[in-house]
């Protein structure tokens, strides 16, 4: 076993999709980021505010079934920013309550991978 120190930081979450650009705009729209296109037609970055990097790579197939990993998104507004959200494309899943001061609501991009918005209602 070695003592050394990893190295390694989380760059970027990435989306497999059909059309990179399409769906990072989006996304850039829906996080208030800016996109950057790398490769066009193959891969599309867009930057947070807060510094999160999101990546969107062109496959040739979308992926079957529900997504294993997705972004929770925090609001003090969760209502608000949810209604924009559908405003734009997407699509409300389900909703979970833990508690009358907190719980979530589970949305679907336009591709439909699934995230969550967190907050109090």
């Amino acid at each position: 076993m070695h003592n050394e120190t990893l190295t390694l930081d989380i760059s970027m979450v990435t989306f497999d999709c059909i059309d990179p650009e399409r769906l990072a705009r989006w996304w850039a729209g829906a996080i208030a980021g800016e996109m950057s296109i790398a490769a066009p037609g193959e891969f599309v970055t867009v930057a947070s505010p807060q510094g999160l990097r999101l990546g969107f790579q062109n496959v040739p197939d979308p992926t079957p079934g529900k997504n294993r990993l997705h972004l929770d998104l925090h609001s003090h507004h969760r209502e608000r920013d949810v209604a924009r959200l559908i405003a734009v494309g997407a699509t409300e899943v389900s909703r979970r309550a833990v508690n009358a001061e907190f719980g979530w609501v589970v949305l679907a991009d336009p591709d439909g991978n699934v995230f969550c918005v967190a907050g109090a209602p």
